[in-house]
């Protein structure tokens, strides 16, 4: 499989279920000209992923201050994303969310993106930033076993607006409103000569 960072994205068209309630047909093209993280889970109704889940939506507002669009996949069907949030957060459901939930019933988005586990039909915990031209600019894909950080992704979605926007880069550690760097050998000396 070849490399999606600094790629396009592999184009996506799955129905999801939206925050209103309600069933949509989404695609990769719904979100040109904006910035998208798109992740994926392993399963509904199970046990890490609601924690993430419900930690993307609850910080929806901060990724959309930014201009950011967050949505989230699994291999189950969008009937099955409906039922979970009619089960509370208290008994390990979803509750109300505020962000799309796609259904890869065929696994097809999942496979594109190089996260599918096809002996067990699920997908890891992949994590891609999508900038407004359709290219992915970041990727990580944790084993099933542990959670990712929903402010490691918003500050990796603000390194590249910077970055994009400047045409600075962001060093090790980098969080809005810190110190960048010129891209070349006589310009970096500014940022090593402050921080070192």
């Amino acid at each position: 499989m070849s490399r999606l960072v600094g790629n396009p994205a592999p184009d996506f068209k799955a129905d999801a279920l939206m925050p209103d309630g309600s069933f949509k047909s989404l695609q990769l093209s719904d979100y040109s000209g904006k910035w998208l993280v798109l992740f994926f889970y392993p399963l509904d109704f199970t046990f890490v992923c609601p924690t993430e889940i419900a930690a993307y939506s609850d910080a929806y507002d901060k990724f959309k201050e930014v201009g950011c669009e967050v949505v989230a996949c699994s291999v189950d069907s969008k009937f099955s994303h409906l039922a979970w949030t009619k089960q509370s957060r208290n008994d390990g459901g979803l509750g109300k969310m505020n962000i799309p939930v796609l259904a890869d019933m065929n696994k097809t988005v999942a496979a594109d993106y190089g996260v599918l586990i096809e002996e067990a039909g699920v997908a890891l915990r992949g994590t891609f930033v999508i900038d407004p031209e359709g290219n992915i600019q970041h990727s990580t894909i944790n084993n099933l076993s542990v959670g990712r950080n929903v402010e490691e992704t918003l500050r990796y979605v603000e390194a590249y607006q910077y970055s994009a926007k400047h045409g600075e880069v962001c060093p090790m550690g980098w969080n809005k409103g810190d110190d960048t760097m010129k891209p070349d050998p006589s310009g970096s000396k500014e940022w090593f000569s402050k921080h070192n």
